[in-house]
């Protein structure tokens, strides 16, 4: 039983006390439960925590927790992870804990009260918050890489004295000839010294304390391979009267040869994961540092972290866009391609919006500021690519129990080894040389990063794609996803009503027409009326506008008295249609909207408007066809107007005249899994209800809070990147997560001389560190193809 102080959510009333206290009750591990609503929390006493949370959410009294980001120093295999995650979730304050190898973070959700750093210290790390910053590997690669050529600088004298003296008999002879044998032992001896304990000291400092508290990891591998291996030799170098005449011999080559291969991976390791991160880098180089803010009418540089909204910001041609704000002054063209992916600049006047980080192009801008620091647009993408690398899929949960278990396993059958070889092979030294490559070649660097590598590299391309996943477990989900359903209006189509037919009679032309239609519309609200008057300028004023509800409108324009509106209106005031009449039923049968336009009496053109189908929305279906999806319209628009549009891009599979809770359930009806790609509010419970909801960037915020996964280009063809990013991503996974384990099943026995009695040789030590230095490079090198897939085609 342990106390704790809960802050308790949604209490509002006295009454809320009562049944928060009567929720405590009903739960069985809890005892003296006080409630205190002016401070609203509740203390108790409990030796089930995560069940008293259950309780009180079921209730609708949900205690407030915590998500707190850390990172952390020190992890360097699968164990640490594993091993972190187990001394977080032992502490009863910690409902959650999620650490990634690959970002050396940790996620931790939890109550008050609870020393997070601590506990991890405990475990033999370090941890400090996560700052918003990203963080700098240079110095920790340049820092690995010094390390490593001073390691190898003190190794290549052993490694010559050595394996030079074995083959090649000249050398030996050499040798023996000058300094003598004992004597290049004696130097050995120093020079693999100094490798332990100077560039290859953190394998002792961590792997000893990690062993003491029954926690070993691939240090503690390392540092007992090692330690065997010199202190083998230093017996045989100082006091040989200790050991059989047939097994004296020095491995201080081997110790010295595995330190500096497993620095030389680790340096290459810190690169290649440096790489991986480079789409947070990116993005993070978006941001500018400062800013022109004025200030009582003076223009000051400003750090950006003391915008405020409502600042006035000065951006002069050619500069960054420090935050989110609305053009108040002045008019250029902004390069919003790292938000849109479209490379044309959109032209930018007072009351347009603009977002930080796009780049302004030739004319000066003054912006005033509605949303700075973590509300902008820019470090919400941020957030969301941080948080995809930093996922865990379902896939990596089995991973981390396994790489917790297989460092205790491998020093078992470590054990084994020496001990059968003792008892049944020719010598100690062979017994040794068996136990130490089992130590050395069985590390779970590579399982341990297998996922979170490949996770890192596939979110960040996505995000260079514009392909944003808001859930992690999103890139697992679709690449299981065999139905795409798409909403039509402003997903396939524009979402804004443009002319697309224009049809006059003998004697007029649109140049002469248009304006004039377009005068009318000028004093009208429809929505058809703004479409026409998006294709031309009106002529003049119109007079005496009236407008005819249902119908139309009419004006007078120059003279002349213009009636524009359905075919109804123009049947109601005797125009006879002639003409006209064909056109309009082949423009309604398209699934555009028919419109007339009369003057003085007389039928002069017929007008089709319809929400345009995007230009890539035909490219999109049919890329999706080709990859063996079925592609299916939902859509609430009337079913002839549907019948057209997916006529027209080749869907067979129609739910048209549909309301929101009606896509939901036809997309259950759909029995497999589906992802649903919208951008409007009334897209929300479908975006949340699908397998993997996909919104367009250009949509609505409520659209994007309830997708999984975010097309920040507005592009329908970016759900193929999105498709194709997940698979490749889980074939990726997997096989890394085949070579990792596959590695060490195969080579844990050769490595224990499980070939011996047909070849007679055994595995070097030394040969065991360079293929386990490389099987961690290999992981990452394959990880990092992720970023050369390309972007739609």
């Amino acid at each position: 039983m342990a106390s704790y102080t809960l802050q308790i959510e949604n209490m509002t009333c006295g009454g809320c006390v009562s049944r928060v206290e009567a929720a405590l009750d009903k739960a069985p591990t809890t005892t003296d439960a006080h409630v205190n609503f002016a401070n609203k929390t509740a203390r108790i006493e409990t030796g089930d925590l995560p069940q008293v949370l259950t309780t009180l959410e079921a209730a609708g009294y949900p205690a407030h927790q915590t998500v707190t980001d850390l990172t952390i120093d020190g992890m360097h295999c699968g164990s640490c992870v594993g091993k972190i995650e187990r001394a977080l979730l032992a502490s009863p304050q910690v409902v959650a804990a999620q650490v990634n190898l690959a970002t050396e973070t940790a996620r931790v959700t939890h109550v008050e009260g609870v020393d997070l750093a601590a506990i991890i210290r405990e475990a033999g790390y370090q941890a400090q918050p996560a700052t918003a910053e990203v963080a700098d590997k240079t110095d920790e690669v340049e820092a690995a890489r010094k390390r490593m050529i001073l390691a190898v600088a003190l190794t290549a004298p052993v490694f010559v004295l050595e394996m030079g003296a074995h083959i090649f008999p000249p050398v030996h002879m050499a040798i023996e000839q000058t300094i003598g044998m004992q004597a290049s032992w004696v130097i050995q001896f120093i020079l693999t010294t100094l490798v332990l304990i100077w560039p290859g000291r953190e394998f002792a400092r961590l792997g000893w304390p990690a062993l003491l508290r029954f926690a070993p990891d691939m240090n503690t591998l390392v540092a007992l391979g090692t330690l065997a291996a010199w202190g083998y030799s230093s017996v045989t170098t100082f006091a040989p009267t200790l050991l059989p005449a047939d097994s004296r011999a020095v491995y201080f080559d081997a110790a010295a040869v595995i330190v500096t291969l497993i620095l030389l991976g680790r340096w290459m390791e810190a690169r290649a994961k440096g790489k991986a991160g480079a789409a947070i880098t990116a993005l993070a180089g978006l941001q500018p540092r400062t800013a022109r803010v004025e200030v009582d009418g003076t223009v000051q540089e400003r750090d950006i972290s003391t915008i405020r909204v409502d600042d006035l910001i000065h951006i002069r041609p050619g500069e960054r866009i420090a935050v989110d704000g609305i053009v108040t002054s002045g008019s250029s063209h902004v390069d919003e391609s790292m938000i849109s992916g479209e490379p044309m600049p959109v032209d930018k006047v007072s009351g347009d919006t603009v977002t930080g980080g796009t780049v302004n192009g030739t004319g000066t801008l003054v912006v005033r500021a509605n949303r700075v620091g973590s509300d902008t647009v820019l470090a919400g993408i941020m957030r969301m690519v941080a948080d995809a690398q930093a996922a865990r899929l379902p896939i990596e949960a089995l991973v981390n129990r396994i790489t917790l278990w297989f460092v205790p396993v491998v020093m078992v059958i470590a054990a084994a080894t020496v001990a059968l070889w003792l008892i049944f092979g020719p010598s100690i030294a062979h017994a040794l040389v068996a136990g130490v490559a089992v130590l050395i070649i069985a590390c779970p660097c590579a399982m341990g990063l297998a996922t979170p590598v490949s996770i890192m590299v596939g979110t960040g391309r996505a995000a260079e794609l514009g392909v944003l996943f808001r859930q992690g477990d999103a890139l697992q989900s679709l690449q299981s996803v065999e139905i795409v359903a798409f909403d039509k209006t402003g997903t396939l189509t524009q979402g804004r009503p443009e002319l697309t037919d224009f049809e006059s009679a003998a004697g007029w032309n649109r140049d002469d027409v248009l304006p004039l239609i377009a005068s009318v519309e000028a004093g009208s609200e429809h929505p058809l009326a703004r479409a026409i008057l998006r294709a031309a300028e009106p002529a003049g004023p119109a007079t005496d506008f009236r407008a005819l509800k249902g119908l139309g409108a009419e004006a007078q324009v120059d003279g002349k008295q213009v009636l524009v509106g359905a075919d109804r209106l123009m049947r109601d005031r005797g125009i006879p249609l002639d003409w006209a009449q064909e056109v309009g039923t082949r423009i309604a049968q398209a699934g555009r909207t028919p419109i007339y336009a009369a003057i003085d009496g007389t039928l002069v053109a017929a007008l089709g408007i319809a929400d345009p189908i995007k230009d890539t929305a035909r490219e999109t279906v049919k890329n999706l066809r080709t990859d063996g999806l079925r592609v299916a319209l939902l859509t609430g628009d009337n079913p002839l107007t549907a019948s057209a549009v997916a006529q027209e891009l080749g869907i067979e599979e129609l739910h048209a005249g549909l309301m929101p809770d009606d896509k939901v359930e036809a997309l259950r009806a759909m029995d497999a899994p589906v992802a649903f790609v919208g951008d409007g509010i009334n897209d929300a419970p479908a975006l949340a209800a699908a397998t993997v909801g996909i919104a367009l960037g250009s949509g609505t915020d409520i659209a994007m809070e309830s997708a999984d996964v975010v097309l920040m280009s507005g592009d329908p063809l970016g759900v193929r990147d999105a498709l194709r990013l997940s698979k490749a991503t889980l074939r990726n996974i997997h096989q890394n997560l085949g070579w990792a384990f596959g590695y060490n099943a195969l080579l844990i026995p050769v490595a224990a001389g499980a070939l011996y009695p047909l070849t007679g040789t055994l595995l070097s030590p030394a040969l065991a560190a360079g293929a386990m230095a490389l099987s961690s490079v290999f992981v990452v090198s394959n990880a990092l193809r992720l970023r050369r897939i390309g972007g739609a085609q």
